[in-house]
């Protein structure tokens, strides 16, 4: 929404919408599975978003050494 503005960002999350429904539609074996609350943090990489922000201050000139917690 930041990007491109608020009207675009809402046509653009209706026509997923739409499409879900076509498919939905178009086949009747076709089921919907909600993939749960809980997908996107599931789905995280923990390995890959610690050598992410590690870059990232070492870009900013810091250096960074990691010990567990």
């Amino acid at each position: 929404m930041k990007r491109r503005g608020k009207l675009k960002a809402l046509v653009a999350v209706a026509r997923s919408i739409l499409t879900i429904v076509w498919h939905l539609l178009a086949d009747p074996t076709t089921r919907y599975h909600d993939l749960g609350t809980d997908y996107h943090t599931r789905r995280l990489d923990t390995a890959r978003r610690t050598r992410n922000h590690v870059r990232q201050l070492e870009a900013l000139g810091y250096k960074v050494t990691l010990a567990a917690a």
